[in-house]
């Protein structure tokens, strides 16, 4: 099979190169057509933050992978990029290299539980463009088929892979229950903006913000339904949390031990959390010796991630399972392609035949006699054709015997004149 692939990724370029190359949802639109009048008749692309991937069809034999890159560089301009930025996937290896991008084995962190949705919508897209047909929709039934597989059958998506969301399963372990609780995240940022989604799915019962700059506190307490304090006062009103989650990018404390030794004697022994996920840390990590405090630092919340990450990449081999037997599915069915139109010619050849001869007596016998020859016939054309065609199937869906089913498909179209009968020569 002729997929051919290209795709730039975290193992292949840094993080500026890839943002630079990244294709947003409009410029992909834009970009297909290109792909259509000139590289593949069909095929898909992929651009997330991590990776930009284009997979396809060639629709003629001098499409090379420098075509897809040279097709690529011309339409988005960057500077910078070279072959060895690339890696480039044929056949088999492309067809592999997807089924791992949407089990999420391949990507970044392992288990990325985004990237299964992101691979669907770029098929999706492809659909709606009329730039996916018969091999690219069954690709895609099979790369959902894994994903979904990967994370019911597998451990690669379980346990926290993110100091954020490790933070949020340290706290579930606290308190049996969030809705009750309020909590505050200190910092707007990529951190705290994903603590603060946490929180809101967990049902916290009331979230609050700080940031330094007032504007972008107030644009994530509007996206999460919270409320904004003002980053200067904080110390005022800290014993109103029963979490805090700090996540700045500042360079000291701003949140000292003598503050939080204050909070904690006017919550009259109310236990409270202390998450510090920020480089350098943001609380003085004296606070963790005082009574009813739990604190957790970005070093212990670590130690909870990087196991989690080792669990999900053990995981790899059983991920890697699924995806071998998938690819056997495919490739069987792919084999097929080329050795099913020849069963149907063949089968409508000898119809064809069967009608004509049948034909010739229709108005020479009654009804119920002419019923009678008309199924006898049908069973002696079924038992004729039923070895040849059981055993075309059969070797083409044998991906050793594929070549012998080739053979055998072209030797029967040669033998009875399929092709000239197709283009009405006969």
């Amino acid at each position: 099979m002729d997929i051919l692939g290209i795709s730039i990724n975290h193992k292949t370029a840094s993080i500026a190169l890839r943002e630079t190359l990244h294709l947003s949802v409009d410029e992909i639109k834009e970009f297909i057509p290109i792909l259509k009048e000139n590289v593949f008749s069909e095929g898909f692309i992929l651009s997330t933050c991590n990776r930009t991937e284009i997979f396809g069809i060639p629709k003629h034999d001098n499409v090379t992978y420098k075509s897809i890159q040279n097709c690529l560089l011309k339409f988005k301009h960057v500077e910078g990029l070279s072959s060895e930025h690339f890696l480039n996937y044929f056949s088999c290896s492309a067809v592999k290299h997807i089924l791992e991008v949407a089990s999420s084995i391949d990507s970044l962190i392992v288990g990325d539980g985004q990237i299964h949705g992101q691979v669907k919508d770029a098929f999706h897209l492809s659909n709606e463009l009329d730039f996916s047909n018969t091999i690219f929709h069954k690709l895609y039934e099979t790369s959902v088929r894994v994903g979904k597989r990967s994370i019911s059958e597998t451990l690669i998506g379980q346990g926290a892979v993110t100091v954020s969301f490790a933070a949020i399963k340290v706290l579930e372990k606290i308190f049996s229950s969030f809705e009750s609780k309020s909590a505050l995240v200190i910092g707007a940022g990529e951190t705290g903006a994903l603590a603060t989604v946490h929180l809101k799915e967990k049902g916290i019962g009331k979230l609050s913000i700080a940031n330094r700059t007032l504007s972008k506190a107030e644009s994530l307490a509007k996206k999460v339904g919270g409320s904004v304090i003002d980053f200067n006062l904080l110390s005022n009103s800290l014993e109103e949390f029963d979490i805090i989650v700090s996540a700045t990018s500042s360079d000291n404390y701003i949140i000292e031990y003598e503050e939080v030794k204050l909070m904690m004697k006017k919550r009259k022994g109310a236990l409270a959390c202390i998450m510090d996920i920020a480089v350098p840390r943001d609380v003085n990590p004296k606070v963790a010796k005082l009574d009813g405090m739990f604190y957790n630092d970005i070093d212990s919340l670590n130690v909870i991630v990087n196991e989690n990450l080792q669990k999900r990449k053990r995981e790899i081999p059983e991920v890697n399972k699924i995806i071998m037997e998938e690819m056997t599915t495919f490739f069987k069915w792919s084999n097929t392609l080329d050795v099913v139109p020849t069963i149907k010619d063949f089968r409508d050849f000898f119809e064809e035949i069967r009608l004509d001869e049948i034909g010739k007596i229709r108005h020479k016998v009654h009804d119920y006699e002419f019923e009678k020859v008309d199924n006898m016939t049908k069973r002696i054309i079924g038992r004729i054709l039923h070895y040849p065609t059981k055993n075309l199937k059969r070797l083409s869906e044998t991906g050793t015997d594929y070549e012998t089913a080739k053979k055998y498909s072209d030797i029967v179209r040669e033998l009875f004149n399929l092709d000239k009968r197709n283009n009405g020569k006969e």
